[in-house]
């Protein structure tokens, strides 16, 4: 198993108790010893807790956090990820900007990106993608 980032979709199957993902996220942290998960992710699992107002997902969030790599943004994956929005732009292809931090993320550090959402990112050049969920 290759170091991974989870997306955002596979971080929620993942604090959901999705089976196939918390059996990689297993082998990961076997592996790896922690989850790489992105600022960017960390900010869209909160903005949703948030809005939910849950209370008690929130401090298990929170918890869960302390035991994970949380990547942030880095001038280098910033870089990236600009010119990944702007290459999609050229192609008439659009992709969320947090998507496409999150991608930048990824590829800055050597991850390949664990995600449901593969058709978003295929068009992302030089970004390697695994589904958890499959």
């Amino acid at each position: 198993m290759k170091r991974t980032l989870l997306d955002t979709d596979t971080l929620t199957y993942f604090l959901q108790g999705n089976p196939r993902v918390a059996a990689r996220a297993a082998e990961h942290i076997r592996l790896y010893q922690a989850l790489n998960i992105s600022l960017i992710t960390e900010y869209e699992v909160l903005h949703g807790l948030y809005y939910k107002d849950a209370r008690v997902q929130l401090p298990r969030f929170e918890l869960m956090l302390t035991k994970q790599n949380v990547l942030s943004v880095t001038t280098e994956s910033v870089r990236l990820s600009a010119a990944i929005y702007a290459n999609l732009k050229k192609q008439g292809l659009r992709l969320e900007h947090t998507d496409v931090l999150i991608a930048g993320v990824a590829i800055a550090h050597g991850l390949q990106l664990a995600t449901n959402n593969t058709r978003h990112f295929e068009r992302i050049e030089g970004l390697q993608l695994t589904n958890w969920t499959q």
